[in-house]
């Protein structure tokens, strides 16, 4: 029994698949793809192995070029499945033992000191999903101690992102706020000996924690300590002439032990408690106290803090208070990238990059001005699940997911790079008038144009042509090249079909604007700018974009996808 249309489609497909992953096509792999999809085809395994045989063996033939076009019409159908795939196993991850439904109380901990940027969206996304698997609650604590990079604008661009990015908590606060209480915490530790003052050298500190030794301030009575401290507090002490240290284990094998700082001067306005204090505490001692106090259960983290752990528990023995549970995963990095608030700062500084908002940054800003959606970085920092495997991925990953997502609303125009002219004659006034779809479903409406006898195509089409070419306007009819006339490119209508005949995208004298694409690649090449990371490509647009709203998604037809990024100067940005 003959295997009807579908069957050979499935195997056809598969064989495909096969041939682009591993550059040949092989029997026994596409008769097992096959007859997963397809439980029947097992019926007659018989026709089952001629048909797959003697597709592979048409497969095997094509050159590279014609793999990939054939390839091509089921490649968003295997990609979006193994997006599903990897969505739904990282899924079954996002679970921790030992939580109890309705128990659950996490939060998400960032500093005020830069833009948020993709890194963040894996942990607050787990933590959302977490939340809503154990029917618990979600908190925004902002760690804002460091007064020197704080500001209210970083604060109120993270509640903006957040939103944008549509998480939302049950409740917020600040690390600044509850300076009191980390003073009361400090007191106790000094009284039960177990953090001192020191007013060592930033040098003399490393070094001796880089040997093991410890200080002549750590064998400092109480009372030395306390009166140190006092002056600490009273802000009589310069910036950088004294430190509040942990009394621990100097010869520990891990560092994170060896006498860590507490507290350090800065006497910088901060954003928000002004010139109050100038003794502030490190992320090591408030926020374990923050987390124990606030009702925190559970602190999830990537492991690149695994070795301030049992900090984190140390500090909460001291001063014994409860312990919340810590998970750990893997950070989300994206190559070629920063993320880095320093180095942003400083290329900013540099004029290297434009602001936290220019494209070729991850910064949430930066990816929402380049027309990346909410759901397509959810569904991307979620894929990679709780695990804890490090790499690093590449930005295309994201930017494929968010394309796919654009396509179904996406309409299609045309883009001229490079204008070529070309006068035609012979067009007849039927024809003139051209009707053209926004996407090929045909569900999006249409733009209609007037062709006059000048047109503009693509220098690169063009310079491909020569004299009794035909090629056909995209949308509208035929034309075969004359040649070339008083430094003129001259065409004539025509109703015959050349051999291979290329179809290009083009604009009308009148029916078109003036138009530039920002091209966005890799900020970096390994440490270095990359020189490349950002250009211009400059050419026509059609008329029909200047009613598209600033932020509005277009697919340029043969060129890729873009953001409409301003109405003044008819610029979009790669997607």
């Amino acid at each position: 029994m003959a295997l009807n249309k579908s069957a050979k489609e499935k195997i056809l497909k598969f064989a495909l698949k096969n041939a682009m992953d591993y550059g040949k096509a092989v029997e026994g792999a596409v008769i097992s793809k096959a007859i997963a999809s397809d439980p029947l085809l097992k019926s007659d395994m018989k026709e089952l192995v001629i048909e797959v045989k003697k597709t592979i063996s048409e497969v095997n033939a094509m050159n590279r070029k014609k793999l990939d076009d054939a390839f091509s019409k089921y490649s968003d159908e295997f990609e979006k499945r193994e997006m599903d795939k990897a969505i739904e196993s990282a899924k079954h991850r996002f679970q921790i033992d030992g939580v109890e439904q309705g128990k659950f109380v996490t939060r998400f901990p960032p500093e005020p000191g830069g833009y948020m940027h993709i890194g963040h969206t894996k942990p607050v996304f787990i933590e959302d999903e977490l939340k809503r698997l154990y029917d618990g609650k979600a908190m925004l604590y902002f760690d804002d101690t460091n007064p020197d990079n704080e500001r209210q604008e970083f604060v109120d661009a993270f509640h903006e992102d957040l939103e944008w990015l549509g998480v939302k908590f049950e409740g917020e606060y600040y690390a600044s706020d509850n300076l009191p209480k980390f003073y009361a915490y400090a007191d106790t530790a000094i009284r039960k000996k177990k953090a001192y003052v020191c007013t060592c050298d930033a040098e003399t500190v490393n070094s001796n924690r880089g040997k093991g030794m410890g200080c002549a301030h750590k064998r400092h009575s109480v009372e030395k300590n306390l009166e140190l401290w006092g002056e600490m507090l009273e802000g009589r002490t310069d910036v950088n002439g004294a430190i509040l240290r942990l009394n621990s284990d100097m010869k520990a094998l891990n560092t994170t032990l060896r006498d860590p700082t507490l507290f350090r001067i800065k006497k910088t306005e901060h954003y928000r408690q002004g010139m109050k204090y100038s003794a502030w505490p490190t992320y090591d001692f408030c926020t374990p106290i923050m987390d124990s106090t606030n009702g925190v259960t559970d602190v999830l983290r990537s492991k690149e803090y695994e070795m301030r752990d049992e900090l984190y528990f140390a500090v909460l023995d001291i001063l014994e208070l409860r312990k919340p549970r810590i998970t750990s995963f893997s950070r989300l990095e994206i190559s070629g990238n920063v993320t880095s608030k320093r180095k942003v700062r400083q290329m900013i500084a540099d004029n290297v990059i434009s602001g936290w908002d220019d494209p070729r940054l991850v910064t949430i800003r930066a990816l929402r001005r380049r027309g990346i959606m909410p759901e397509a970085i959810r569904q991307f920092a979620l894929s990679f699940g709780m695990g804890k495997s490090e790499s690093s991925v590449p930005l295309e990953m994201l930017l494929s997911i968010n394309r796919k997502m654009a396509d179904k609303d996406a309409k299609r125009l045309f883009f001229v790079i490079e204008p070529f002219e070309i006068e035609i004659s012979g067009i007849p006034e039927s024809l003139r008038h051209v009707r053209m779809d926004f996407h090929p479903s045909g569900s999006m409406g249409h733009r209609e144009y007037d062709i006059e006898d000048i047109v503009y195509i693509a220098k690169e089409d063009a310079k491909q042509l020569k004299k009794g070419d035909i090629i056909r306007l995209k949308g509208a009819f035929n034309l075969r090249i004359d040649g070339r006339k008083a430094g003129k490119t001259l065409a004539t209508f025509t109703e015959e079909k050349g051999e291979g005949m290329p179809t290009v995208q083009w604009v009308s004298k009148g029916n078109y604007s003036e138009g530039s694409l920002l091209m966005i690649n890799d900020l970096l090449v390994g440490d270095k700018l990359n020189k490349n990371s950002m250009y211009v490509v400059n050419g026509y647009v059609e008329t029909h974009a200047g009613r598209f709203k600033e932020g509005d998604i277009v697919q340029f037809e043969r060129i890729g996808m873009f953001k409409f990024d301003s109405r003044k100067d008819m610029s979009f940005i790669s997607l």
